[in-house]
């Protein structure tokens, strides 16, 4: 979708999947799980939060997959939210919200109080660990009772480090080569970003909030499905995993 801007928005989103991928190589793998057990558990017209949005990576497949869905679309990266926006212009399905995560008070800025599914990938760990149970409490208020909640990122046992280096040695090795043949990564992605007209303002507001990148924490699967239990989810599990990566599924 090309705006009065001139900003080809289709193009910026293909970039940052495409981005996104040279991290992630099995990216669309963890979608397609997270979709099937929203449409297992809610249905296929869920109210879903997608928490810590972005350009609104997971509300693009939601609504392909089920267009009766409807997406609240929460993030503070101003750059990824004018992705967000463009977009989605006129889809009514949509509703973005600029917040930050850690303002206690960020769900009042919800247009809704409660939701089928809260849904994020690869977002979450640049919060350190108290903070992100703080969080996890707050996503527990604002699931319905048997309403889900999904996060697909970096989940790291630390009980296995022959295995964790590795598979991390294998996958910079590929990442490495990609990178050869010509993938961006993140630091090339943002000076493109500073480049675009109609980016280049909110490109330079983003890195005013975060720096270069922020660095949370990364603690294993069970640490994040001990803390949405005693959060308030009745159930927690994986449901998918990679060597470095793992997608829990907590039911409230």
């Amino acid at each position: 979708m090309t705006t009065s801007t001139g900003t080809d928005w289709a193009a910026w989103q293909e970039s940052w999947d495409r981005q996104q991928e040279w991290y992630m190589p099995d990216r669309e793998e963890r979608f397609r799980v997270m979709l099937d057990m929203v449409e297992a558990l809610v249905g296929t017209a869920p109210r879903v939060l997608d928490l810590a949005c972005g350009t609104g990576s997971i509300t693009s497949r939601l609504l392909r997959r089920f267009p009766e869905a409807t997406s609240t679309g929460v993030d503070l990266d101003p750059a990824l939210l004018a992705i967000a926006h463009g977009t989605f212009e006129g889809d009514d399905r949509v509703h973005l919200v600029s917040a930050d995560l850690k303002d206690p008070d960020w769900p009042a800025k919800l247009p809704y109080d409660s939701y089928d599914a809260v849904l994020t990938a690869t977002a979450l760990h640049w919060l350190h660990s108290e903070p992100l149970a703080t969080l996890y409490g707050q996503v527990a208020e604002l699931v319905r009772d048997g309403g889900v909640f999904m996060n697909a990122d970096h989940m790291i046992d630390e009980s296995t480090p022959r295995i964790n280096a590795a598979e991390r040695a294998q996958r910079h090795a590929r990442m490495d080569q990609a990178k050869r043949e010509g993938v961006l990564d993140w630091a090339e992605w943002w000076q493109l970003a500073a480049k675009d007209p109609a980016l280049a303002e909110p490109t330079a507001r983003r890195f005013a909030i975060y720096g270069e990148h922020a660095d949370g924490d990364t603690p294993s699967a069970a640490w994040h499905v001990r803390t949405l239990r005693a959060r308030g989810f009745g159930e927690a599990r994986p449901v998918w995993s990679s060597p470095s990566d793992t997608l829990v599924l907590a039911v409230k």
